[in-house]
């Protein structure tokens, strides 16, 4: 048969397979009994890669059984397999087609499959996700406060000051959860000695993005949405975008390379170069952004603290 390609839909109670080039199809619950079930049916099959969506967690508990399996799985962007299944003239949606579209992208473009967070890197993971939920929450209550009519400020105001709370023990939670770890202390200690990195950023970096320092700075980049792409089509020169990524670590980059636009002498000179140079103060800002992240990746490579002067050259 060759090489087998996998492509799974999930949904909250059920998994649909889809086995390519072999056509063959079947369905499981999404449950323990069914990962037993579907880890049976594929272990004759060697499949060279089995390939997911990312659907807002409920794919978790099978990456996990099927990674403990010794399966290789990857977790890939709904969005870009929905326009492969357009772009392949497959319109129709039913959880057996999206199984299948599936299969096709992982066997056409064989996306790299990544290993599993750990347990503890998969809690640090929800209370980061929980304190961005409360922060979004303190906002929104916020903004409802500045129009509130008398009779519901009281209530708006005692929920943002229980909101509040909530926050200060969740970033608690979270730096004494990294303290904790002789590891993340490391890793909190390199990191922290850069300018614009917090308690918060660290956790947020330690948190969702443990390849830091695993991949080189175009993956980086490209892996937290931070590196530009080319909008050229013949004679058009078009204007290079971020696109994709890590849309929660590039919020928390962006608030950090504030202040490191400030306080470190080579971020400041880079982002004055950028605008001397004609660039937009958002592109001089992502560029910075950019260079943030690559320097902070090289750090953790090297296992080396923040250094002024320490060559890292990034277009804009």
């Amino acid at each position: 048969m060759g090489e087998a390609f996998v492509g799974i839909d999930v949904s909250k109670a059920r998994l649909d397979v889809a086995v390519r080039p072999s056509g063959e199809v079947w369905a499981v619950t999404n449950d323990e009994a069914g990962f037993a079930t579907l880890v049976e049916r594929l272990k004759p099959l060697e499949p060279k890669l089995v390939i997911v969506e990312a659907t807002g967690g409920y794919q978790a508990p099978l990456v996990a059984a099927l990674t403990v399996a010794g399966i290789a799985v990857a977790v890939v962007n709904p969005r870009q397999v929905r326009d492969f299944g357009r772009a392949t003239g497959q319109l129709a949606k039913t959880d057996v087609l999206d199984a299948e579209v599936i299969a096709r992208f992982g066997e056409a473009l064989r996306p790299e499959p990544r290993p599993m967070p750990d347990e503890e890197t998969q809690a640090l993971q929800a209370v980061v996700l929980r304190r961005r939920q409360l922060v979004d929450m303190i906002t929104a209550e916020s903004n409802r406060l500045a129009t509130a009519l008398p009779v519901v400020r009281g209530d708006i105001e005692e929920h943002i000051t229980w909101l509040r709370r909530r926050l200060k023990d969740v970033d608690d939670d979270l730096y004494g959860s990294i303290k904790k770890s002789p590891l993340w202390r490391v890793k909190e200690q390199i990191l922290r000695s850069a300018p614009g990195i917090g308690r918060v950023s660290t956790c947020a970096l330690v948190a969702q993005v443990p390849e830091l320092g695993r991949l080189n700075g175009r993956k980086i980049s490209a892996l937290v949405g931070v590196a530009p792409f080319n909008r050229d089509s013949g004679t058009l020169r078009g204007r290079r975008a971020i696109w994709g990524g890590r849309g929660a670590v590039r919020h928390t980059l962006y608030m950090a390379t504030l202040t490191a636009i400030r306080c470190s002498p080579t971020i400041r000179a880079f982002y004055d170069r950028l605008l001397a140079a004609g660039k937009p103060a958002k592109v001089a800002h992502v560029a910075c952004m950019r260079k943030l992240l690559v320097r902070l990746n090289a750090m953790m490579r090297d296992g080396a603290p923040w250094t002024e002067d320490a060559p890292v050259t990034v277009a804009a």
